[in-house]
């Protein structure tokens, strides 16, 4: 199954993108997951829409080619960063990619919410006209990571922790169920 996993994060050691590398690995066997550099993306900019760079087309036809898409986002100022919503917003202008694409939401934070204010701001946008994804449902399927520092092994940058794997693991399986129902 092909996904392209959304890092909403520019830090060199982002939370994240740790998180995003060992959902890679671990889910090597399941998950060809392609994960684009959106720092790459120029400004969303009307006036080039109709033709934009190389590196935004190909940045939307890998969402158009994607199985499914997995969005990993930090939580700035209770929403999404600025990256990550460039990147959303070069995807709802011309060739609307993500119209009907799966996609499942999930972000890790040093703190105790989890990104959960980030995750419904994104959950409204991919919701939005020109986006109209189709998001795994809420509730049991929120895959909140806090205190990611000490879930996150210094060394490796893996995702160490054994009950978040195992959460993880079982979210996975409902969004490969989900991206199979399409």
């Amino acid at each position: 199954m092909n996904i392209v996993t959304l890092v909403g994060s520019l830090r060199k050691n982002s939370f994240n993108m740790q998180v995003a590398k060992t959902m890679q690995e671990r889910y090597s066997d399941k998950l060809n997951m392609q994960i684009p550099d959106i720092g790459a993306l120029p400004h969303f900019n009307q006036d080039d829409e109709l033709d934009p760079p190389q590196v935004v087309k190909d940045f939307k036809a890998a969402i158009a080619n994607a199985d499914g898409v997995i969005i990993i986002t930090p939580e700035y100022n209770w929403s999404v960063p600025g990256v990550l919503k460039n990147a959303l917003d070069w995807t709802s202008r011309v060739e609307q990619v993500f119209i009907g694409k799966p996609v499942m939401t999930l972000g890790a934070t040093p703190g105790m919410m989890g990104t959960i204010r980030a995750q419904l701001h994104l959950r409204e946008i991919l919701v939005a006209p020109g986006i109209q994804a189709r998001v795994l449902p809420p509730g049991a399927n929120e895959i909140l990571i806090n205190f990611a520092s000490q879930k996150i092994d210094e060394q490796t940058g893996q995702l160490v922790d054994e009950t978040t794997l195992n959460f993880l693991d079982s979210k996975v399986d409902a969004f490969i169920d989900f991206v199979k129902t399409n």
